[in-house]
């Protein structure tokens, strides 16, 4: 088969024929950033790479500072291929005859690694295969910083030297990878909502407005309750996909008889499927604007969460008002469209919590704090979502405030509102506390 292919690649104009090319600067470095689709992959380096799980990430850094930098290619990610691994992973395509060259190509094509002072230096970067969205954390570091020759380049005199550059610069970018299955390329809630001012609250208004919420996503009567309103997240829906997508949260397909055949396949496989569909739950009168999911290695098993956009602001800000809950299984029911439904793990609140842990260990909370307003109950009488699982939680949501790029731990701050219970704990017996003993004090020697 590979005696019969060809190798005729025709090289795309970067950036100008790139979709969704993200840049940004730091001082006076500019990182530019594009994936490539798996049509313009094809065309540009004459072979299927997505269908061999490879993704091309094209990358610009204009340098204007004096010195040299190095980008760190494993922070992109651990996994990366290299030029002559990609070259080989779509060696079945290619002439044998055309594979030296289809190598040569593929390392002339690589972004270097050393970034001169004063040049712009673009390439490619090859990266496992990922749907929806793929968070993109570029890492550049300088030279170490030596303080006497920095001294001697400065001079010396009565005025200090002025403070050395940061060694590392960061740059953060959260890059939707559309194919027009996902969700998000539907949505229609930001059009609605820019046609009529909404109100814009303050820190008292935005706590009554969330305390005055449903308690719960309905079906689309709105008749019965499904699950619980427990998240709220504030900030632009460019921070909220960069935090998210950091964190390991991935877009879903929408339901359409190809997502459900996939779906159905994954679940007799017991494979994973990263971008599964989530049924749709209601808010406000809608379906969720988005969904969300953390995938994990069988479809059976995830986090997800459907997120809602309100209809106020908090201080000029986007609030969105959510679901998230941890699936622990798949069961057939005729409820749903695709005949199978996931099961919920019933500690909702651990999942709250895991939502909330995973974006404060990114550094992307800047206040954080709990609110009443979601379902109450407890381990021994839960409530039922639409699909009949059973959950119990403290009746809290989780109200988390995004930094728009990550700080450290000691700068977050608390809203100080109410206090949620201790997740795990409220889901275990009396027996448990066996598992809790008080430190027994030393006894002092005798004289």
């Amino acid at each position: 088969m590979g005696g019969c292919a060809t190798y005729s690649p025709q090289r795309l104009s970067a950036p100008d024929e790139l979709i969704g090319v993200q840049a940004y600067t730091r001082g006076d470095v500019t990182v530019s950033v594009a994936v490539l689709t798996d049509e313009q992959a094809r065309q540009h380096f004459g072979a299927d790479l997505g269908g061999h799980g490879i993704q091309a990430v094209w990358m610009s850094v204009r340098n204007g500072s004096d010195r040299q930098l190095w980008f760190i290619r494993n922070m992109l990610d651990r996994d990366f291929y290299s030029a002559e691994e990609a070259a080989q992973m779509v060696s079945d395509e290619i002439p044998d005859s055309a594979m030296a060259r289809v190598s040569q190509d593929y390392r002339d094509e690589s972004m270097r690694a050393l970034l001169l002072p004063g040049t712009i230096t673009e390439g490619y970067v090859f990266l496992p295969r990922a749907e929806g969205g793929r968070y993109l954390g570029v890492r550049l570091m300088g030279d170490a910083y030596d303080e006497d020759s920095q001294r001697a380049r400065m001079g010396t005199g009565p005025v200090p030297a002025p403070p050395p550059p940061p060694r590392e610069l960061r740059f953060d970018f959260a890059v939707p990878l559309p194919d027009g299955d996902f969700d998000y390329e539907t949505l229609d809630a930001y059009r609605a909502f820019k046609e009529s001012e909404l109100p814009d609250l303050d820190i008292v208004g935005l706590r009554a407005a969330l305390e005055q919420l449903p308690c719960c996503a309905t079906d689309e009567d709105g008749e019965r309750n499904g699950d619980p309103l427990n998240v709220v997240i504030v900030g632009e829906g460019a921070d909220v996909l960069n935090a998210l997508s950091r964190s390991g949260w991935s877009f879903t397909h929408r339901i359409t008889p190809r997502s459900v055949g996939r779906e159905i396949g994954a679940a007799i496989g017991g494979t994973s499927y990263p971008v599964a569909p989530v049924s749709s739950l209601y808010t406000f009168g809608r379906k969720q604007d988005v969904a969300l999911q953390r995938a994990r290695r069988s479809i059976a098993q995830r986090n997800h969460m459907r997120l809602w956009w309100a209809p106020f602001r908090f201080e000029g800000h986007p609030v969105w008002v959510g679901q998230v809950s941890r699936d622990i299984g798949i069961k057939v029911t005729p409820r749903s469209p695709t005949l199978t439904t996931h099961i919920i793990d019933p500690q909702v609140d651990t999942t709250r919590e895991y939502l909330l842990h995973s974006l404060l260990a990114e550094g992307f909370v800047d206040r954080f704090g709990f609110v009443r307003g979601s379902a109450q109950a407890s381990r021994d009488e839960p409530l039922r979502n639409l699909m009949d699982d059973p959950y119990f939680s403290d009746g809290m949501r989780v109200v988390i405030m995004l930094a728009p790029e990550p700080i450290p731990a000691e700068q977050v701050r608390s809203l100080l509102w109410e206090r949620s219970a201790a997740p795990i704990a409220e889901g275990q017996s009396e027996v448990a506390g066996r598992n809790v003993r008080p430190i027994e004090p030393v006894p002092t020697p005798s004289p």
